[in-house]
């Protein structure tokens, strides 16, 4: 596995690589001293498991990791209060410091078994397409007594509200316990885009992307907006086929 170390504090780094190099099938590819550079190492290096700090200058281990897609996260810190926080932003493990090397062991082995298996169900996702039998995964929501469930297809757009994860349909809202993360590798193979960290929408139903105010926004066929990050925004024009400048 390729790794990446993003601590503000150069000793911090240094002792987490020696105690890194101890494993054989990981590799430390690069190190940053706070978010904003992390970012800019995890475009160049393309790791499989982000090392990651939480107080850090620019941007904050959480906050980054929220902006994550298809990394690994473990968060290395010397404080516990945000652990709630950490794992749902879907963190493999959260370490406090100093590390203990059986800790940290044990968090790479789940790393290696969570990479191992998103290996076999994006093998088993192809056969299944091989086959023709795919089916987008259901989506089931809670309300009053009973238990809904969605066709992904027929809805539009999914976005964080208030800790959860909320869509309408139909003219009601409904809320789901998933991330948006977790839904976004759930339906991304089924048109699916992230355009923030807190927005999936259904790409054949946005019928515009507008500028207002210094922002930019999808609109949506059955009229909600959503807004688009400056990072997600260069990727939506090109699934939209819209040329990028």
């Amino acid at each position: 596995m390729r790794a990446l170390i993003v601590d503000d504090e150069p000793v911090a780094r240094r002792r987490l690589k020696r105690m890194l190099t101890e494993h054989d099938d990981l590799e430390v590819v690069g190190e940053a001293g706070d978010g904003k550079e992390a970012l800019e190492r995890i475009e160049e290096l393309k790791p499989d498991v982000v090392f990651l700090d939480i107080r850090m200058p620019e941007i904050d281990g959480l906050e980054l990791a929220r902006q994550l897609e298809g990394v690994q996260v473990v968060f290395t810190t010397a404080y516990d209060e945000y652990a709630v926080e950490a794992f749902e932003t879907s963190a493999v493990a959260y370490l406090l410091k100093p590390i203990e090397k059986k800790r940290l062991a044990s968090a790479i082995d789940k790393a290696r078994q969570q990479r191992s298996q998103a290996g076999d169900q994006d093998l088993e996702s192809l056969l299944r397409r091989m086959a023709g039998r795919d089916e987008p995964p259901r989506i089931t929501a809670h309300r009053g007594d009973a238990i809904r469930v969605f066709d992904p297809r027929e809805i539009s757009r999914f976005h964080a509200q208030d800790g959860y994860t909320g869509f309408r349909h139909d003219g009601r809202t409904f809320l789901l316990d998933d991330t948006i993360t977790s839904l976004t590798k759930r339906l991304e193979d089924w048109g699916f885009v992230r355009i923030h960290r807190g927005e999936l929408v259904n790409l054949a139903e946005i019928k515009a992307l507008r500028r207002q105010d210094d922002q930019s926004l999808v609109e949506l066929s059955d009229g909600q907006r959503a807004p688009v990050s400056r990072r997600h925004l260069k990727e939506l024009k090109r699934r939209l086929g819209i040329p990028v400048r």
